[in-house]
């Protein structure tokens, strides 16, 4: 009964910014922790960022730390990835997850396996 629907993805230059957001409807309550997850053509989908129910833990893959922040706002149902200093590695296919069970506020999965609901997904090309 959840959705996620991702928005805010394009085609950018390298080093350019974009802001991604998730908007959540349904039995948001179910939605606890939030993470984002990208896959590029001929390659497994990977973790990217992940941040707690309470927004009070935030965990980056190595690739995009310093370059990615994950924020959320739960009182609009929206979870948010800010990309700056973007390179063309970072060319994918940008998907939100959110996880249903409650395991505590500082909880994080970034196992996709960990998570129950799922995003369209969003272009993500950074041209060199």
């Amino acid at each position: 009964q959840v959705q996620l629907v991702e928005s805010g993805g394009g085609l950018v230059q390298a080093g350019g910014s974009l802001r991604l957001s998730c908007a959540a409807s349904g039995r948001t309550f179910a939605s606890h922790a939030m993470g984002w997850f990208r896959q590029a053509p001929g390659k497994e989908r990977e973790f990217v960022a992940v941040i707690s129910w309470n927004g009070g833990r935030s965990i980056y893959a190595n690739s995009v730390k310093g370059r990615f922040t994950i924020s959320r706002d739960n009182a609009k149902n929206t979870v948010y990835l800010e990309m700056s200093s973007l390179k063309p590695e970072d060319t994918a296919v940008y998907y939100c997850a959110g996880e249903v069970d409650y395991n505590g506020p500082n909880y994080a999965p970034t196992s996709p396996s960990q998570y129950d609901y799922w995003g369209q997904g969003t272009q993500v090309t950074v041209s060199s």
